[in-house]
Parts: C-alpha cells; structure tokens; sequence
C-alpha cells in the first residue's frame, strides 16, 4: 500500500491498509469497465459519493435523516473493490465463481470490522440496491453513454436514470463528468474522515 502497510488479499485484517491507501484505491478503480463518453473513466470513489447522496435525498424526501452510521456504510458500500482494485462489470459475476465471491466476502467483512459498520438488514438492504442501482442507471445514461431504453432492455436497470447530478450542487464542476484520481480521492477521503468522527 502507499502507507507502507501490507494487505493479504487471500487472509485480509482490518488493520492492512490506512484511510488514504483505501480513497486512492477507489479513485484508481474504475467503473463500466474503464470505457467513458468523456476524457476520464469513472471511479468507484466518485460512485460510492453519489450512492450516499441518493440514500440521503431518498429519506430527505421522507423527511428522514440517514445517520452517519448509515452514511458511512453507504459510502463504503463498495470499498473491497478499492482494496483488490478490481470492479468486475456485472455480466462476468456469474462467471468468476464462488471463490471470487468468498474473497469479495472476506474483504468487505474486514471493511466493516475496521469502520465499525453494522451489518444490513433486509429493508436497509433494499433501500441501500435502490440508490445503487439509480447511481447505476444514471451512470450508464451521463457516463457511459447508454440510451435510457438501452438502461432497461440491455443492462435490465429498471428504474429511471437522475437528471440531475447530485454531486454537482456539492462540488460544482459539470455535471456528471468524472474527477481525476486525485481529486475524487480527496473528496472521498474528506467524506470518510467527517462521517467517521460523527460515528465515534
């Protein structure tokens, strides 16, 4: 790692890697298979921001508040992808096996130990696959360069992509352009040490 410290991929600890390793890990994975309609590909760090926002807006409209806990496991909710450096596009996940799943499993159970996240129940779950697929579906649409009907008949996305960019009235910058590395490393960073001081 860029901290010094070292990760079994195959025997992960919570105690492998540090705050920066785990935002720049992120920022240099990319979503969509690397492939973008604009100069730069999509980080899963600038994805796990906007899948946050979305949950957050969602229980806004319900006059909720998502809790930092809650934030944070959102935020987090792809970090062992950050850690093994690899988001394998959906259409290849039935054919990686049952072993990459029991790695994918391993790491983010590390994850949760080191950040102190409960594990999802079933609602929190489903409320947590909506936002990710409306981060989805609009990724695919602003990102990728899908057609909305290609969302639903090809990708089977069925719900319908956001207009707006939630991270833009946050950040600024055009709407739904990805950031280089460096910066959606440091965003992301910024977002995981606020939501883990209101967790302590």
């Amino acid at each position: 790692m860029p901290s010094g410290r070292r990760l079994d991929l195959l025997d992960p600890t919570p105690f492998d890697w540090d705050d920066s390793d785990l935002a720049l890990g992120l920022a240099r994975t990319y979503r969509w298979g690397g492939h973008s309609a604009w100069p730069l590909p999509l980080s899963v760090a600038q994805h796990s921001l906007t899948v946050m926002h979305v949950r957050a807006s969602a229980c806004a409209a319900m006059d909720l508040q998502l809790s930092p806990v809650s934030a944070l496991r959102e935020l987090l909710h792809d970090a062992e992808e950050g850690l093994l450096g690899f988001d394998c596009v959906s259409p290849l996940k039935p054919f990686m096996g049952e072993a990459f799943k029991t790695l994918t499993l391993k790491l983010e159970a590390a994850v949760f130990l080191r950040y102190g996240l409960p594990r999802w129940t079933a609602k929190e779950h489903a409320a947590h696959k909506l936002a990710d697929r409306l981060a989805a579906a609009s990724e695919a649409v602003h990102v990728a360069g899908w057609s909305a009907q290609e969302v639903q008949q090809t990708l089977k996305i069925n719900v319908p992509p956001l207009s707006d960019d939630p991270l833009h009235a946050i950040y600024g910058g055009t709407p739904w352009e990805p950031w280089p590395p460096a910066l959606a490393a440091e965003r992301f960073l910024a977002e995981l040490t606020r939501l883990k001081q209101l967790s302590a």
